[in-house]
C-alpha cells in the first residue's frame, strides 16, 4: 500500500485473508451454517462485517470458499485414497483417513461435510444442498475409482462399485457423527477395521 492510501474500512493492518478464512472454516464445522452467525464468524475472523464482505462476500459465499479449503485442507484424505494402488487399500486409506480427519487434536471434531448440514432449515437450505452434492461429488469419484479396479480384474467383475462407494461414505459419515459425539479416534479406528472386513476379496485371492 503507497504512502497515503488508506486501507479499507474495517480491515486491521496486517489482514490475513488466508488465516481468516480458516478460522471462518472452523466456525462453520464446529457450529454448522445456520448455528454459525455472522457475529460468530466476523469475532473469529478478527474483522468486521464490512471487510468480511469486501474480502469473502455474503455468509453464503464465504461458506462455499470455507468448504473449498476444507476439501483441499482436512478432507483431502479422500483425494490422496483414490491415488493408492489397489481398491482395498483405497478403501482402507478414505476409512482410515476418515477417522483421522475427524479426531485431529484442536480441530472441531467430526465432518464439515456432516456437520454444516444438520438441523438446516428455510435459510440454511442452500448449506445443505450444497453439501449434499458435495458428498455425492465424493462418492461419484469412489465408484469411478472402483469401476477402474473391476474393469483392470482388482476386483470380482460381479462387484457393484456404486454400493461399494456408497458403502464407504455412509461409514464413513458415520465415523464422523460418532466422532463429533466424542468416540476416541481408537474406537473409530476398530469400526472402520471391522467395515472393511466385509470388503470384496481381490480376484485371485
Amino acid at each position: 500500500m503507497e504512502m497515503g492510501q488508506r486501507a479499507p474500512v474495517g480491515r486491521p493492518r496486517g489482514f490475513d485473508a488466508d488465516m481468516a478464512l480458516e478460522r471462518a472454516m472452523r466456525v462453520f464445522w464446529e457450529q454448522g451454517y445456520e448455528g454459525a452467525s455472522l457475529t460468530d464468524l466476523t469475532h473469529a475472523m478478527g474483522i468486521t462485517r464490512t471487510s468480511m464482505y469486501a474480502a469473502f462476500g455474503n455468509k453464503e459465499e464465504l461458506f462455499h470458499k470455507a468448504l473449498e479449503r476444507y476439501t483441499e485442507g482436512p478432507a483431502s484424505y479422500g483425494a490422496r485414497a483414490l491415488r493408492e494402488p489397489t481398491a482395498r487399500q483405497v478403501a482402507t486409506a478414505y476409512l482410515h483417513g476418515s477417522v483421522l480427519a475427524t479426531t485431529r487434536p484442536g480441530a472441531p471434531a467430526g465432518c464439515f461435510g456432516v456437520q454444516g448440514s444438520l438441523a438446516a432449515g428455510g435459510t440454511g437450505g442452500h448449506a445443505r444442498d450444497t453439501l449434499t452434492t458435495w458428498r455425492n461429488a465424493h462418492t461419484a469419484l469412489l465408484r469411478d475409482r472402483l469401476r477402474r479396479a473391476v474393469d483392470e480384474g482388482d476386483l470380482p467383475p460381479d462387484a457393484d462399485p456404486d454400493l461399494l462407494a456408497r458403502y464407504l461414505t455412509t461409514v464413513a459419515n458415520g465415523i464422523a457423527v460418532q466422532a463429533a459425539g466424542g468416540l476416541a479416534r481408537e474406537e473409530l479406528r476398530k469400526v472402520a477395521d471391522m467395515a472393511l472386513l466385509n470388503w470384496p476379496p481381490a480376484t485371485g485371492a
